[in-house]
């Protein structure tokens, strides 16, 4: 039987991602040691070289597809949407008291929130835009004619789901440095990741019948992850000047799924 509501699908592509997040957090019952820096910078460079692919090949792209399709200038959704998803990002990072891993000072406004705490919502403020993209893919994928197909979603999927797995550790391992318990931190590091399927269902329902949407919130979800991607795990992958894991990371990243995308595109 064929699945063709936007809203399975999209619960059971954000449901995979946030279970490769549970997955990545519950190392931390396998690991005793810290995780290597060099290791570290590699897995943050390979989420952004993801990121970044995902953003043009599986966001942007398909944008201007969409936009082409509904007689709007290409241009206009996929730039003022790109736009509008790194501001709405800067609000929430100014607006969120957050602690990112391996940072002794917190973001945002001053709050009395635990460090685990904001360490977690660090972390939550990378999925949102994941749990966008991924929703809005499966949906677009469902819609007839549609430029993106379920193949390309699924390879969104996958690609995502990758770079969530050392995501889930990435938060689970500094969380028990912080002083809790394992069972703890594979708890919160797993709950991080939560806001992927809330995030990707509830962009499909604003979508909803409103077709002309799409274009802006594909590109919305675009911009959200580029602002992530220079604005936290490029720096933080290159935290060790004299290593090169970082860079790797990256083009690693971008590289699988670049392949990803256009093979299943």
């Amino acid at each position: 039987m064929t699945i063709t509501n936007p809203y399975i699908l999209a619960a059971i592509g954000t449901g995979f991602t946030f279970l490769m997040t549970a997955l990545g957090a519950a190392t931390i019952f396998l690991i005793r040691k810290e995780m290597k820096k060099g290791m570290q910078s590699a897995f943050l460079g390979f989420a952004a070289g993801v990121m970044i692919a995902a953003s043009v090949w599986s966001l942007l792209i398909p944008s201007m597809e969409q936009a082409k399709e509904l007689g709007i200038p290409e241009w206009l959704p996929a730039g003022g949407g790109f736009v509008l998803g790194g501001l709405f990002l800067l609000a929430l990072d100014k607006a969120l008291p957050h602690l990112h891993p391996g940072s002794d000072e917190p973001e945002g406004p001053k709050s009395s929130l635990k460090r685990t705490t904001m360490l977690v919502f660090a972390v939550t403020l990378h999925n949102i835009p994941e749990g966008m993209a991924v929703g809005l893919s499966f949906a677009l994928s469902t819609s007839a004619g549609a430029s993106t197909t379920l193949a390309a979603a699924v390879a969104l999927a996958i690609g995502i789901g990758l770079q969530n797995f050392p995501e889930g550790a990435a938060i689970s391992l500094p969380l028990y440095k912080e002083g809790c318990s394992r069972a703890k931190a594979f708890l919160y590091g797993a709950l991080s990741g939560i806001v992927e399927p809330i995030a990707g269902i509830a962009t499909v329902a604003i979508v909803g019948g409103a077709t002309i949407a799409m274009p802006w919130l594909l590109s919305f979800a675009a911009g959200a992850m580029i602002y992530v991607v220079v604005e936290e795990l490029i720096p933080e992958a290159n935290l060790d000047a004299h290593s090169h894991a970082g860079t790797y990371g990256v083009m690693i990243g971008f590289l699988i799924m670049m392949i990803m995308d256009v093979a299943l595109g």
